[in-house]
């Protein structure tokens, strides 16, 4: 686990003063560099050592098959996992023919600093070779957002009080020998030796790489260019092989000079090219970076993360820890959509291989809504690439003998990916996530072309899965039985709330496309008929209630099932997937995350105050969160119910999922939708932040342990900003027309260039609900800073 101080608190930035070699896995996925298309590890420049080498681009897999002992129909045959491509960042120094190694040698100093509104890493060191050598290294590398096939390094060495001979070899290598699996089976096991070499080309301070993948048949290309400063004749010395390229450069240098070296890396890939193609792609790609330079990629990459955090940024006083960590965070989803261009967002985004690469229902649930509301063409991408996949979730509900499409619990390129067939199978609830992000989406921004075409697409095609998978009983109602719902700790049940709940928005949503577009439904085959009985499947849908205890099931069932003995189970024992049989959580009342809890918080109209605050109540000593999707959930209901301590409890908990690396796997990579759901914590818990139909609902609280948050978000064209204390929350509208607001109870209008200060109402919580035993999250007001 990381511990406190290992990085210093700061406000818009993550530093690292001293290098811990047993962290070294987990910092190189916090220090990550990514723009959506391609992702660069936090890896030391020279490469060694290392934790996990990681160079990443997304859509870019290969196949392996998924063995069974006991092969069943319509379990996936094949698997796909993201693949470590060319890594580009690796630029070895020798001093006096001795490596810089931090593992020998004297380390004197090092420190490492990821900042948030420049988009840089930049490091710096002092080392001593073991012949006695000093030298001073620094450099900073991006990821660009303006040129996404595009990074770059600068760096510089200079002896420290004696002449030395320096040697620097930038290097491009392929298939890099990575370290085997640790049988967490939420990580990815090493896929080794997948690139098959092409061609290799080098010319005085470039080269180009042409590999394919072995079985998934993608071609990749990778090339360097470098701008060499010297204050003394410089040896440059081009070499290349069927792994690699090495462009070395040699010089003596005296103390008060230095080597300095910009190094461009360019990437290309595709499916269809030709291997001229992709190679002279990425020739043309580090043309244009060479032609824009190091000082311009930092201005472009400056220019955008100003626009980005002018529109996203979330300011927290009373808690620095939070506020680091909200900025991380924003900086982190950002990096995973910004350009993905129709690609997916995987659960680790590009900072690892965890989950294998793939995008899970996460992306949906937990990082669109960020997006929708900041960077909305981002957002877009991601439901692009959803439309784009649909062909094979089409085939996917016909194998299974459904009507509609059936998306993959967990894939890449479309496929389902699993073979825990509870989730690849009966996870349909995945469906309604994706057609409740088109729903907000377009109601946040107004898109009726993307309405009209992609969206509309996947609302049918998902309403579709839902009119086929549920029957009305003798009584009329509507069952959508044999599901599993987001809680992974039960499976396969009848009438989950939150899968019946989002199904309901689905088929209502997709009813309301076809009236509103006529003609397009008459495309997609969608007759009166058929509309009809997607709102009579809406109106009649069975939902679970115990009425002796008051709160609705989480299944049918659920709240007749034994409690899990949450008292005789050792803190060593969680998470308790890795410790007991699923036969056994199935059958007892235990939560690996919010389930119930998260229906309240999307179907909230659906429930009355008292029902949520009961509910609240019942799942709390249930939920062991297992899962990095839960605390920020439980963070927003908690404060709809007025527990704003106990929220602020779950907030700290969601936002230092990496930071603190509280699920004990960050070093494959961070949790894009926890960090995601920090801001959904701040912005829908205490900012109170809900949807309507065409209008946004804020019911503003804030807890003891903070003093005021303010936060943009972009609706309908406006950039609205929302500043909340204790006693008061102001909303100033800085661009665009009039807007229809709801404070609490009280709607009003705003205008441009006239802030509206409204009071907070007080609330009087219940009792504070308890946590399993050993489970409840970390105080904050124990741990302010």
């Amino acid at each position: 686990m990381i511990r406190q101080g290992t990085f210093t608190v700061e406000p818009w930035s993550l530093r690292e003063i001293a290098l811990d070699l047993d962290l070294l896995a987990q910092s190189e996925s916090v220090f990550a560099l990514s723009n959506g298309h391609l992702g660069w590890r936090g890896n030391l420049d020279e490469g060694e050592p290392h934790g996990l080498p990681g160079s990443y681009l997304n859509g870019v897999y290969e196949t392996r098959p998924l063995p069974y002992a006991e092969p069943s129909y319509g379990l996936p045959e094949s698997g796909q996992a993201i693949i470590n491509v060319t890594n580009g960042k690796l630029i070895r120094l020798f001093v006096d023919d001795a490596p810089f190694d931090v593992r020998y040698g004297e380390l004197r100093s090092h420190e490492r600093v990821l900042d948030f509104r420049t988009g840089l890493l930049s490091r710096s060191a002092e080392w001593v070779s073991p012949a006695g050598s000093a030298v001073r290294v620094a450099s900073a590398r991006l990821v660009s957002f303006t040129q996404r096939a595009i990074a770059a390094i600068c760096y510089e060495v200079a002896p420290v009080s004696a002449r030395a001979r320096i040697a620097v070899q930038s290097q491009l290598l392929a298939n890099e020998q990575l370290p085997p699996g640790n049988g967490d089976p939420r990580a990815a096991e090493a896929l080794n030796d997948v690139l098959v070499p092409e061609g290799q080309w080098a010319s005085g301070a470039s080269a180009v790489l042409v590999h394919q993948t072995r079985r998934s048949k993608l071609r990749i290309g990778a090339g360097m260019d470098h701008v060499i400063d010297s204050p003394r004749d410089t040896q440059v010395e081009p070499q290349v092989f069927p792994d690699g390229a090495a462009i070395t450069m040699t010089t003596v240098l005296e103390p008060g000079e230095r080597l300095r070296l910009i190094k461009f890396v360019g990437y290309g890939w595709s499916g269809q090219r030709s291997l001229p193609g992709v190679r002279d792609q990425v020739w043309a790609a580090l043309s244009a970076a060479r032609q824009t330079g190091w000082d311009g990629l930092l201005a472009e990459q400056r220019g955008y993360l100003d626009d980005f955090w002018d529109r996203a940024d979330v300011q927290v006083d009373g808690d620095a820890e939070v506020q680091q960590a909200v900025r991380f965070g924003l900086f982190h989803v950002l990096q995973a959509g910004a350009r993905g261009e129709n690609r997916p967002i995987p659960a680790k985004g590009l900072t690892g291989t965890g989950y294998d690469g793939h995008a899970f229902w996460d992306t949906e649930v937990f990082v669109l809504p960020l997006l929708t509301l900041t960077a909305p063409e981002a957002a877009a991408s991601a439901l692009r690439w959803r439309h784009a996949i649909a062909p094979q979730a089409v085939e996917r509900a016909a194998q299974l003998g459904f009507a509609g499409a059936a998306f993959p619990w967990r894939t890449i390129a479309g496929q389902e990916c699993s073979g825990y067939w509870p989730a690849g199978t009966a996870a349909f609830h995945v469906n309604a996530d994706i057609a409740h992000a088109v729903a907000r989406y377009v109601d946040a921004t107004g898109d009726e072309e993307f309405e009209r075409g992609p969206g509309m697409d996947l609302l049918t095609c998902t309403a579709r899965l839902w009119r086929s998978l549920g029957h009305h009983d003798a009584a009329g109602r509507f069952h959508i039985d044999g599901v599993t719902g987001p809680d992974e700790y039960s499976a396969v049940a009848d009438d989950n709330v939150y899968t019946n709940l989002m199904a309901r928005q689905n088929l209502i949503a997709a009813a309301e496309a076809a009236s509103r577009y006529p003609e397009r439904a008459r495309e997609l085959d969608i007759d009166v008929e058929e509309a009809a009985s997607w709102r009579h499947a809406a109106e009649s849908m069975h939902i679970p209630y115990d009425e002796a205890l008051g709160v609705h099931s989480q299944s049918e069932g659920f709240t007749r099932h034994q409690v899990w003995d949450f008292a005789g189970t050792p803190p060593e024992k969680y998470p308790l997937l890795q410790h007991f049989p699923y036969v056994d959580l199935y059958r007892k009342q235990v939560v690996k995350q919010a389930d119930l809890v998260l229906a309240m918080m999307l179907c909230g109209h659906e429930f009355t105050s008292e029902q949520k605050a009961r509910n609240f109540a019942y799942y709390e000593p249930l939920t062991v969160r297992d899962s990095s999707l839960s605390a920020c959930v439980q963070a927003v209901m908690a404060a709809e119910a007025g527990h704003l301590d106990l929220a602020h409890d779950y907030l700290g908990e969601a936002a230092l999922m990496d930071l603190r690396d509280l699920e004990h796997n960050t070093r494959d990579g961070v949790h894009i939708a926890s960090l995601a759901g920090t801001w959904m914590a701040l912005v829908g818990g205490f900012g109170g932040l809900r949807y309507r139909p065409g209008m946004i609902i804020f019911s503003p609280r804030l807890p003891d342990g903070l003093a005021r948050i303010a936060f943009t978000v972009l609706f309908r064209g406006r950039r609205l900003r929302v500043e909340i204390s204790h006693a008061a929350a102001t909303y100033s509208l800085a661009t665009g027309d009039p807007v229809l607001l709801r404070h609490h109870d009280e709607e009003f209008t705003l205008s441009a260039g006239a802030p509206q200060v409204r009071p907070i109402p007080p609330i009087a919580p219940g009792e504070r609900p308890r946590q399993p035993a050993g489970r409840a999250p970390v105080q904050r007001r124990l741990n302010e800073t």
